[in-house]
């Protein structure tokens, strides 16, 4: 993926900051219909997709063809695809990256993992969050203190929660993957342990590294080098690059890694980091090709599109993001934390921009 924006500039690195700001939230939306992986698995994405005239995938979702395909998607599907879009829906996967941005608002680079928790029984509801993060919230409420918060009964500590938080410690850190790691560390232990840190340790250093690699392989390979190279996400990505490598089709890629990580469940972090690589790998430098197969990888769709969206966007920066994903955005997110529904998506870029400039 070949950067079209210099990121040693102050007009390059807006465009490139803002572009993961508009891929990040534009992959979740696209995500987001078919987000439920054991029902929406790649096979039934891509009938739908056949039956609404919709491959290739080049913009978001078409509403269901029928009351059956209706009554499958996610209830949001209403304001998440084609002609419907108005604004970002609400999601975590977009909550997170404004609570990150506040959080380190808020303290500097050098906050604490306990002040991660406190931002979040201040700011996030409890309603809101999901899997890992709801124990580690309910045991943060009940007085406990990481790293308890992630291990006490806890059964989700390597699921997608801390991956999909990451992002905006690769934002700030531009092109220092492993700064954006040890960032997103501190924040990903307050409700993971094992895999589950390594991939917002690997999300993060993927961002960070997305600023100045030449390409998509480039990045995934630098992002690698910020966790164990024995863990399963380590081995599971370099199997992805090497099937690439190899020239075996996505689908093939795809079927392959499935049957490597069977039995780790649709919200696992190891099989969704495989999706991730290979919808970047395979997507070859064009943003729209990127994310439409990030997605239609299945598994956890919008937290998928949206890791994948927001590399795509620092890749190749904001001003060449295509009309059709950014313009129905209406530089608008709905969000659930507190104080920040109904933020520009331009200011939560121009925010997140200064505290990167602080490190260039």
């Amino acid at each position: 993926m070949t950067a079209t924006t210099d990121v040693t500039t102050a007009t390059g690195l807006a465009d490139r900051v803002l572009g993961g700001w508009l891929g990040r939230i534009a992959g979740n939306m696209l995500g987001k219909p078919v987000e439920q992986g054991e029902v929406w698995t790649r096979d039934r994405i891509d009938r739908y997709l056949r039956a609404t005239d919709a491959l290739p995938l080049t913009d978001y979702l078409p509403g269901p063809p029928t009351e059956t395909e209706e009554r499958a998607l996610r209830p949001e599907w209403r304001t998440c695809v084609r002609g419907r879009v108005h604004g970002s829906c609400r999601d975590d996967d977009v909550d997170y990256a404004i609570l990150g941005l506040h959080l380190l608002e808020t303290h500097g680079f050098g906050f604490s993992t306990e002040q991660v928790g406190d931002l979040w029984l201040l700011r996030l509801p409890y309603l809101q969050t999901f899997t890992a993060e709801r124990a580690a919230y309910r045991n943060l409420a009940n007085g406990l203190r990481p790293p308890l918060t992630a291990t006490y009964e806890n059964p989700y500590q390597e699921w997608i929660g801390a991956l999909i938080r990451a992002d905006v410690h690769g934002w700030v850190s531009p092109g220092a993957p492993g700064r954006a790691a040890a960032l997103a560390r501190k924040d990903a232990v307050l409700s993971h342990t094992g895999n589950g840190v390594y991939g917002a340790m690997w999300a993060a250093a993927l961002v960070a590294a997305a600023f100045t690699a030449a390409t998509a392989r480039e990045a995934v390979d630098e992002a690698l080098g910020v966790v164990p190279a024995s863990s399963r996400l380590a081995r599971t990505v370099r199997r992805v690059t090497s099937l690439h490598e190899s020239g075996l089709p996505w689908e093939d890629t795809l079927d392959t890694l499935e049957e490597e990580t069977a039995g780790l469940g649709w919200i696992h972090t190891v099989p969704n980091a495989a999706v991730i690589t290979a919808g970047l790998l395979y997507g070859d430098g064009d943003f729209s090709r990127t994310v439409a197969l990030t997605v239609r990888g299945g598994l956890d769709t919008d937290s998928n599109g949206a890791t994948a969206g927001s590399v795509a966007g620092v890749m190749c920066g904001a001003a060449a993001v295509p009309d059709q994903w950014k313009v129905p955005l209406e530089d608008t997110v709905r969000s659930a934390v507190f104080g920040f529904d109904g933020v520009r998506i331009s200011e939560l870029a121009e925010r997140t921009l200064r505290l990167a400039r602080a490190e260039v």
